[in-house]
């Protein structure tokens, strides 16, 4: 059963897990659990997808009750305005305190509405939460350095976080396509744990009808905290 974290007559949004898809997609045939399918079962009445997320990131999942409402949301989230999105993250290695990244995106071969491809505008702003340092040799270097980060998409292209953050050289860890894969099985084998360290912490919009404000927040899962039993040394807390 999906956590549901906020729900109206036009609107819910769930606690998405990892490793679910949104809805049915020809990109990954094998599977035959969808957050749609299971909302629905759920809620026993239709649901539409406001927005999405990859399979691999976990978080707030927003949901239309309704075709109306959800062709209303479409072009919210389209436009990107009155809209903000937060996440967390751990990545390689230890980034700057802050900064903004002005990088514009290639549009993806499977996200293509025009024959030809095209570039798009795409800026992250990020902060860095915490630095760990975890006792596993990477090359000449006797230990891993990681750290937790919080992003901002202030626009919103496909993979736009994962792409940025290899962009910038620090990687999500456990994205195997945008990461280091000798990397994301080594940490994985150290935690005990495989997953995508993506997580969609708060979505803040307005209402599509009534017109209010709405900030819906999802919390790292209890799975976060086994960062922190393998440390080297304590968490250096970035400023």
């Amino acid at each position: 059963m999906l956590t549901v974290l906020y729900g109206d007559a036009y609107l819910v949004a769930v606690d998405k897990p990892p490793g679910l898809l949104v809805h049915r997609t020809g990109l990954d045939a094998g599977e035959t659990r969808f957050a749609l399918q299971l909302l629905r079962d759920q809620l026993d009445r239709p649901v539409w997808p406001a927005h999405r997320l990859d399979k691999g990131t976990s978080g707030v999942l927003l949901f239309a009750l309704d075709a109306a409402t959800a062709r209303a949301m479409g072009l919210v989230f389209e436009a990107g305005e009155g809209v903000s999105k937060t996440y967390r993250a751990v990545v390689r290695g230890w980034p700057d305190d802050e900064g903004l990244i002005d990088h514009p995106l290639r549009r993806m071969p499977d996200d293509m509405r025009v024959q030809r491809v095209e570039m798009q505008d795409a800026v992250t702003r990020y902060r860095t939460l915490e630095r760990y340092e975890l006792p596993l040799p990477q090359g000449r270097f006797p230990t891993t350095r990681c750290a937790l980060v919080e992003l901002q998409p202030l626009t919103g292209r496909r993979h736009q976080l994962r792409r940025h953050m290899k962009h910038l050289s620090h990687p999500i860890i456990g994205d195997s396509t945008h990461g280091k894969g000798p990397l994301n099985r080594d940490l994985a084998a150290l935690l005990g744990l495989q997953r995508l360290w993506l997580h969609a912490c708060q979505l803040g919009l307005r209402h599509p009808v009534g017109g209010e404000d709405l900030v819906i927040e999802a919390g790292l899962g209890s799975e976060w905290d086994i960062w922190r039993m393998h440390l080297v040394g304590g968490i250096d807390q970035a400023q």
